[in-house]
């Protein structure tokens, strides 16, 4: 078990790596809880590549994280963002194991051409979205 200041540097350490991956890849840093980042991004195949390099940079560090990707039409709430895509983003997420990135459907087709490879992960139905969603793992970068 960790104890809080062991757990504190280590979780700053991980913020370091994200951050600086965030930057590489044009994320922006929307907000965070814990240790969980809501990003956003101009494109994407950027979201996923960037998503690829934190697992990969994390590893080394003995954390593994899950990653979810979806795209779609957001709403700016202030420093905040919201909606629908925001919702099944989420869920995306939550679909992840450790050290994977999972994508929509949406993401999968919008990709198509970047050099991206994924793996079919079959229909999922997300919790407060209509219908089944065909989600994706991508696969290590």
């Amino acid at each position: 078990m960790v104890g809080d200041h062991p757990w504190k540097e280590l979780l700053e350490r991980h913020h370091q790596v994200v951050r600086a991956m965030l930057a590489r890849y044009r994320g922006v840093e929307v907000s965070t809880a814990g240790d969980g980042f809501f990003t956003t991004f101009d494109g994407p195949a950027r979201a996923v590549r960037c998503a690829q390099a934190i697992v990969a940079a994390l590893q080394p560090l003995g954390i593994e994280i899950r990653a979810g990707v979806h795209t779609g039409e957001i709403e700016h709430m202030g420093d905040d963002v919201g909606g629908m895509a925001v919702h099944i983003g989420a869920r995306v997420g939550g679909a992840a194991g450790a050290s994977e990135v999972v994508v929509s459907s949406t993401v999968h087709d919008l990709v198509a051409g970047s050099g991206l490879s994924f793996t079919d992960a079959g229909l999922q139905e997300l919790k407060g979205v209509l219908g089944t969603w065909r989600l994706y793992k991508a696969a290590p970068g």
